[in-house]
């Protein structure tokens, strides 16, 4: 019905681009759904495939969260957003494995996959915008009744920020202990997460506030409708990245890390659904 009496209200052009957005929404779901399965069945197989479908979930993840997004923004909003993401998450990963500022010490493995400047792995600035956007939208289903408060976009940035650092803490055991796509060096640190040292995650805190600092005005919808229906389409992206680190790690027995990856989605889950239900 809301939608309905959106159609009606807009223009003949812009009811056309929400169509194609949706359509486009759409296609990219389906298609990252069916990545999302053959990278699960692989888990369970003997077999020695190569990274390309993790390359390519990552891939659609980043187009499906963009043509999701493109259904509630303008399209360059979205892209300007997205952009801006890539290309400070991606200078600050090359700065990082330089420098080791500001995530610790560590180097990208070959089995990331092909790099830029022998540098950046080139997966990278598209998983930036997955993480970031979808936590962003995880954020807003949270967040969901308390929509009318002053302080509002200050919770939701933080939250968003928190989300991100939840998703790294999830990542970071697979992506070293399982693929090795970095590696921890040593470093002076008397406590870690499956060798990946505490600043790393404050480093992923504080760049994501910097990046939100930057594409929130980019992401505020200028005409928002009175009540619009919950988006769990992040929800789901996001959640779906947990539970596919949470079942490689069980596969090779890193059950504290399972043991995390299922405490988060368990919590997000509650008070996601919580937020929709309003």
């Amino acid at each position: 019905m809301l939608k309905t009496q959106r159609f009606q209200n807009l223009p003949a052009a812009a009811v056309s681009d929400e169509k194609t957005a949706a359509v486009f929404h759409w296609l990219f779901t389906i298609l990252l759904a069916a990545a999302f399965a053959w990278n699960l069945t692989a888990l369970f197989s003997s077999a020695n495939f190569s990274n390309w479908p993790e390359a390519a979930l990552v891939f659609l993840a980043a187009f499906s969260t963009v043509a999701s997004l493109a259904r509630q923004l303008p399209l360059q909003n979205v892209l300007l957003a997205a952009f801006v993401i890539a290309l400070t998450g991606g200078g600050i990963s090359a700065l990082g494995a330089a420098t080791g500022i500001p995530f610790g010490p560590f180097a990208f493995g070959d089995e990331a996959g092909p790099q830029l400047f022998k540098t950046l792995p080139w997966a990278m600035p598209f998983l930036w915008v997955v993480m970031v956007l979808n936590s962003r939208g995880v954020a807003r289903l949270i967040l969901r009744p308390w929509r009318k408060i002053k302080n509002y976009g200050f919770w939701l940035i933080g939250i968003t920020a928190v989300l991100t650092m939840l998703f790294d803490l999830a990542l970071d055991p697979f992506a070293t202990r399982v693929k090795h796509y970095w590696l921890w060096m040593p470093a002076p640190f008397s406590v870690t997460w499956q060798g990946a040292p505490p600043v790393n995650f404050f480093g992923w805190t504080v760049v994501t506030l910097l990046m939100l600092a930057f594409v929130t005005p980019a992401l505020i919808n200028k005409h928002p409708v009175q009540k619009s229906p919950p988006d769990f389409h992040p929800l789901a992206v996001w959640l779906g990245g947990v539970l596919f680190f949470g079942t490689a790690c069980a596969l090779r027995g890193l059950w504290p890390a399972v043991a995390a990856d299922a405490a988060i989605g368990i919590v997000t889950i509650v008070f996601s659904v919580r937020g929709a239900r309003w």
